[in-house]
């Protein structure tokens, strides 16, 4: 491979670069060195961008940032409104799942993450929530979007729903009545997250 030039190198490039890594190999494969072969450079010159680990992950975090579609809370109704943000949110961590470790429980510094919860809160207020219940609810969709996008509970259940009646019937019975759904148990998780975001949503309305 080609060595870019160090005038090629850009804090955005290595972070592009170390989001390759992270979805593709996850975050214990993401390090300095490997970040520098994937780029064909040496790792001095990528410390001359980006003077730590800990800012290459701020800059990922950032481009994640990016691809979440606030515009949706700027509708007139609210609660449809967050909805849809909130599809929007958790389809952009399900798409980069293995960066959820490592930035759920790091600062939030990057504007683009500040205006996205700013916008939350403002919407979660002008559809009449008090400063203190919007707090709350937005951070239950956070949870929400991000557990979800994290976990799957679907694929936990290997076994042929019948295959748990002898020990534990109520699961079988569940995991029967879920695949009898339209979209089967390989859907269990959209609805899921789908029934938690009513919940959420149902109960600020009332």
């Amino acid at each position: 491979m080609a060595r870019p030039s160090q005038a090629r190198l850009s804090p955005r490039i290595i972070a592009r670069a170390a989001l390759e890594i992270l979805d593709t190999e996850g975050h214990q494969a993401l390090t300095m060195r490997a970040l520098a072969q994937r780029l064909g450079v040496r790792g001095a010159s990528l410390y001359h961008h980006v003077p730590s680990k800990e800012e290459v992950l701020d800059a990922a975090s950032q481009l994640i940032n990016e691809e979440i579609d606030l515009s949706p809370l700027e509708r007139p109704h609210w609660r449809e409104g967050i909805a849809e943000y909130a599809r929007g949110y958790r389809q952009v961590y399900l798409r980069h799942p293995n960066v959820i470790p490592l930035v759920a429980r790091r600062r939030v510094e990057a504007e683009k993450a500040l205006r996205g919860y700013d916008a939350l809160l403002a919407t979660l207020m002008r559809g009449g929530c008090g400063p203190a219940t919007a707090a709350e609810a937005a951070a239950a969709i956070d949870n929400l979007v991000l557990g979800s996008a994290l976990e799957t509970f679907t694929a936990g259940f290997a076994r042929p729903p019948e295959a748990y009646r002898p020990g534990y019937p109520a699961l079988a019975d569940s995991l029967m009545g879920a695949a009898g759904h339209e979209s089967g148990l390989a859907g269990l998780d959209d609805r899921g997250f789908e029934r938690g975001l009513a919940s959420i949503l149902d109960g600020l309305a009332s």
